[in-house]
């Protein structure tokens, strides 16, 4: 059992049990699993990647890449990407382990950090959960500025030292997040205003566009499996809106 795969089973139980209509999401051909043998010697290790896709009536996009190497390297990156037609923030999970250390980052993203309406309706409901967690999950520290305006007040980074702390309190910080993250989805309306769809659909892309240009998980894709099938993986399955529209 690795670190996060009690999280990965934990979000997929949930969709099932909380989206009946909930149905696959096509994932590209050589990216559900996908395996290098890196190091040398004793330090040789085998990294498998192994990707995961869902989708539902509110939602465009769920997916999960795990990635497992060993004690040192553990990585999931759970994210949701709702339809255009709804005001749904992202939901994003990115719960890495490295040889330094582990750096956890859990937030509903949302489509506009600036309209204090929206902040009102989709950050104030999970400030509660942020600051429970405060306490054992402090604030991680640095952040690129140019990332902040995807994030909101209630944007759950640190940097916890023991397995413990992952093992207790940021797993049950992504159950809550997930869970109201699908109550916002539970009540969750269609737009159908022309310019605020407008406004939704560049938004998504604004969001998509940073985070396929700067995804931090790219230099570690080239060292495993080479920057072609990192390029594509990121465009054509992680960030994939620009070729689905």
């Amino acid at each position: 059992m690795t670190l996060y795969q009690p999280f990965l089973d934990y979000a997929i139980a949930t969709l099932k049990e909380r989206l009946p209509d909930l149905q696959d999401y096509p994932i590209p051909e050589g990216f559900a699993s996908k395996s290098a043998i890196v190091g040398k010697g004793a330090h040789q290790n085998e990294v498998v990647t192994t990707s995961y896709g869902y989708q539902s009536a509110k939602l465009r996009q769920i997916r999960a890449a795990h990635v497992q190497g060993g004690s040192s390297l553990q990585v999931l990156n759970f994210v949701i990407f709702p339809k255009l037609h709804y005001d749904l923030p992202f939901f994003g999970g990115d719960l890495v382990t490295l040889p330094g250390g582990h750096l956890i980052a859990i937030d509903m993203q949302p489509l506009f950090r600036d309209d204090p309406n929206y902040q009102h309706q989709y950050t104030k409901p999970v400030l509660p959960i942020f600051e429970k967690y405060q306490p054992d999950l402090p604030w991680g520290g640095d952040f690129p500025a140019e990332a902040q305006q995807f994030f909101s007040p209630a944007f759950l980074w640190t940097r916890p030292k023991e397995n413990a702390l992952v093992e207790t309190h940021v797993f049950n910080a992504f159950k809550d997040y997930l869970q109201a993250y699908l109550d916002f989805c539970d009540r969750a309306e269609p737009i159908t205003d022309v310019s605020q769809l407008a406004e939704i659909k560049a938004a998504h892309l604004r969001y998509l566009r940073y985070r396929a240009e700067k995804d931090p998980a790219r230099g570690m894709f080239n060292r495993f499996y080479g920057s072609e099938w990192t390029e594509e993986y990121i465009h054509g399955f992680l960030f994939d809106l620009e070729r689905k529209l």
